[in-house]
């Protein structure tokens, strides 16, 4: 049986468009066409912070955004690892090689920021999709807008991944700083 779960990256022209898009993307859970675990409106703001706007757990479970899955990669995108791949990556990690490892557990993340341009609003979703037809009539038909999809288990890995680099960098980072 193939894997239909995917992280599904939207952007639109308007924010009023995400709006929509959140409402049709909801609307298609409940009639069994996808069936959704997470889904949020973020606004890409300044120095890479994406804001939550809204946010639905399909699931049931008493998750709030903070420990959502989007919750964690939008955290890891506006905490010190999002920092690290600006200009202080070489101030924070000594070697090269760790700026490289670093870089490559973000590749994910750069690409949710990368396709919800600053200034914008647009919507992540977590979702098992059988069928990408569903998503793409609302998304580039009837809303214009732009979609990429992600393997949830390659977005769940390096997230994984991300919060071990993070972690060991705010440590080598508190060694250095308070080195006596």
């Amino acid at each position: 049986m193939a894997n239909n779960e995917k992280v599904i990256i939207m952007s639109f022209d308007t924010e009023s468009k995400s709006y929509q898009a959140f409402s049709e993307l909801k609307r298609l859970h409940q009639t069994g066409s996808i069936k959704g675990e997470q889904m949020a409106i973020l606004e890409h703001r300044t120095n890479h912070n994406l804001e939550p706007k809204d946010f639905i757990d399909f699931t049931g479970a008493d998750k709030n955004f903070k420990g959502s899955m989007i919750g964690m990669l939008v955290g890891i995108l506006g905490g010190p690892l999002g920092v690290l791949l600006g200009w202080f990556t070489g101030s924070l990690i000594g070697s090269s090689k760790d700026v490289k490892e670093v870089k490559n557990a973000m590749s994910i993340f750069e690409k949710a920021l990368a396709i919800i341009p600053e200034g914008d609003t647009g919507v992540i979703l977590i979702c098992d999709e059988p069928n990408t037809g569903h998503v793409d009539d609302i998304v580039t038909s009837q809303l214009n807008g732009t979609i990429e999809r992600l393997d949830k288990e390659i977005v769940e890995d390096e997230l994984e991944e991300a919060q071990k680099t993070q972690e060991e960098a705010e440590e080598s980072a508190k060694k250095r700083w308070f080195k006596k």
